[in-house]
């Protein structure tokens, strides 16, 4: 059996203003076809596993949401957080729920707001994952081959070639390193042994709970206590007890950095994980003057924007490489190379008396 598990917690700040406290990024629509980013997700899935092998990790904040924009997926497969504490214990929870149906089940692990080009390559890779993380122990991790030296991902540096599953090569996992500067990046990308870090793993869940119990063993048991509570009257109190105790601590740092049967599989398949507005320009491309607009927009010599509008007219003359954003309460104006400091922003708005922008 296989079941997908789709992290949905995020908040997405990078896209305000469209990104809110109660409709983050996984919840919009950024591709223009009219389909958030989590039904993309799901989408692509489809053909992997039926809806009630499905579930989704999230906060009770966004819980509504995901119920609309997803009814066929079931609504106790929709596991809500009591509070976020990073990606370990998120895939913790959905481990424990998993393996009380079927501890063999392997789990696909997916984020909810990444950008698949080419859906049959992907699917045909994850299979792969599937198949190699049949196997007691085995973890496997699908890596970005990289396009450019990028400063802001995670790297996994490749072991020696393990095997060939359905015409993808499996590789041993040397090690994972942080982001990187650009020397180094640049260094990584012509070397060739280095994927980016996608996020995205596959293993059994009785793997995973083993593992948390070797390297992480107060998340092992807070874990077990909260399965052991499941159904009886007392759950919702241990859940709640137990989880706030959990440490935020990333399923990379936890386990994976030291987990021994890592393995890894290249993906070369139109990935983009829609960090930050500048990634419109990958998703939606550009026009002739180097734009990319959505919306009522109106210019004269502008070039290398990147706009969304709102409903009312923006006009521009004569700017290059801004980002505008227009919503019904707030406006982004950003330097197109200043994306990544919109968080930074955020913490100026909370300290602004304007929380309700938020």
């Amino acid at each position: 059996m296989v079941s997908v598990v789709i992290m949905a917690g995020g908040r997405g700040e990078r896209f305000w203003p469209k990104s809110r406290k109660k409709l983050p990024k996984q919840l919009l629509s950024l591709t223009g076809d009219g389909k958030t980013m989590i039904q993309l997700t799901v989408e692509r899935v489809k053909s992997l596993v039926e809806y009630k092998n499905i579930y989704i990790v999230t906060n009770e904040e966004f819980s509504d949401i995901i119920s609309y924009q997803l009814p066929d997926v079931p609504t106790e497969n929709i596991l809500i957080e009591p509070v976020s504490k990073n990606t370990a214990p998120c895939i913790g929870l959905a481990a424990i729920h998993i393996a009380s149906k079927n501890p063999e089940s392997v789990m696909v692990i997916l984020p909810s707001d990444h950008i698949i080009g080419d859906k049959h390559q992907f699917i045909s890779i994850l299979k792969s994952g599937i198949d190699m993380a049949k196997n007691d122990g085995n973890i496997v991790t699908i890596g970005i081959t990289p396009e450019h030296a990028e400063t802001g991902y995670g790297y996994i540096k490749l072991g020696d070639k393990y095997n060939e599953i359905k015409n993808n090569c499996v590789f041993k996992v040397d090690k994972f390193v942080e982001k990187p500067n650009l020397e180094k990046a640049e260094q990584y990308l012509t070397s060739g042994d280095y994927l980016w870090n996608s996020g995205m793993f596959v293993c059994k869940s009785s793997t995973m709970l083993n593992s948390m119990s070797k390297y992480m063993p107060e998340l092992h048991k807070g874990l077990m206590n909260i399965k052991d509570a499941m159904n009886e009257d007392n759950e919702e109190e241990v859940f709640l007890e137990e989880f706030n105790k959990f440490d935020s601590i990333s399923i990379d740092y936890g386990i994976m950095e030291q987990a021994e049967q890592v393995y890894a599989i290249p993906g070369d398949f139109g990935w983009d994980d829609v960090g930050s507005w500048s990634s419109l320009e990958r998703i939606s491309g550009t026009d002739i003057d180097g734009n990319t607009v959505m919306g009522n927009i109106v210019s004269i010599d502008t070039k290398g924007c990147i706009i969304q509008g709102n409903g009312k007219l923006i006009a521009t003359i004569g700017v290059e490489n801004l980002v505008v954003v227009d919503t019904e309460d707030a406006t982004l104006i950003c330097a197109k190379d200043k994306c990544q400091d919109i968080k930074k922003l955020l913490n100026q708005i909370r300290n602004s008396n304007n929380e309700s922008c938020l």
